[in-house]
């Protein structure tokens, strides 16, 4: 099935304001995708009215987040269902910092509702660093049944190996991100012990005409998104 595992709302200050539910689920079909998953940073406050609407489709829409740890490494957390997402909403919570965002400067943050109408306006600024270490959140979000995979690891910026250098072996982790315009070849030359790993083609959508053509595909036909889940991260 053909997804794209890392969208942006308008949730997200960097994203463009039509990333709406309706804008998003139907760029996704007119794309022929089969499965999405929305990522917003640090709060997960969209993805109920998302996956409401993405029900109505015949789209498959995983709950998901896009975690700064305290490294500025981006983490993406999948999660089987919103329950699952809202539990981890109470650790972004209390590990983001409470600094209000200026809409002038970074912009909005708005949560809608399934007909797009904007709910709200978040306050809290979502883009700085969780107080939680990338192993520490890859802990909490594991606990509470969900996945974690690093963030356009290809990236010269706010990725595990820009930042860090490497990936532990001890952060139990199999699967990671690129982009679509990776090199991986060259990547794996640097990087040898990534021929191990699974990886993920995703757009990090911040705008409608990023969302992925049929361009990366999950060796699955079940739709239950658990499923679905242990596909993109099995050993």
């Amino acid at each position: 099935m053909a997804a794209d595992l890392h969208i942006h709302s308008g949730l997200s200050p960097c994203a463009n304001k039509d990333m709406t539910p309706n804008n998003i689920i139907g760029m996704a079909k007119l794309k022929r995708l089969d499965i999405i998953a929305i990522t917003d940073h640090n709060c997960t406050k969209n993805l109920q009215s998302f996956i409401k609407v993405a029900e109505t489709q015949d789209l498959i829409c995983i709950p998901g987040v896009e975690i700064t740890t305290k490294e500025e490494v981006h983490l993406i957390a999948l999660f089987n269902n919103l329950n699952a997402s809202n539990k981890f909403q109470e650790i972004l919570d209390n590990t983001l910092p409470k600094i209000k965002n200026n809409p002038k400067l970074f912009g909005n943050q708005y949560i809608y509702d399934e007909e797009d109408n904007i709910l709200e306006d978040y306050h809290i600024l979502t883009m700085n660093a969780l107080d939680l270490s990338l192993k520490e959140a890859i802990s909490q979000v594991k606990k509470i049944g969900g996945i974690c995979i690093p963030a356009h690891i290809d990236r010269h910026s706010f990725s595990i190996l820009s930042n860090l250098g490497f990936i532990e072996s001890d952060l139990c982790l199999n699967t990671v991100e690129i982009t679509k315009n990776c090199n991986y070849n060259l990547l794996l030359k640097k990087h040898p012990y990534l021929e191990s790993y699974n990886k993920i083609i995703s757009s990090d959508a911040h705008e409608l005409g990023q969302i992925l053509e049929r361009e990366f595909f999950i060796d699955t036909n079940n739709k239950k998104i658990e499923d679905i889940l242990k596909s993109i991260n099995e050993n």
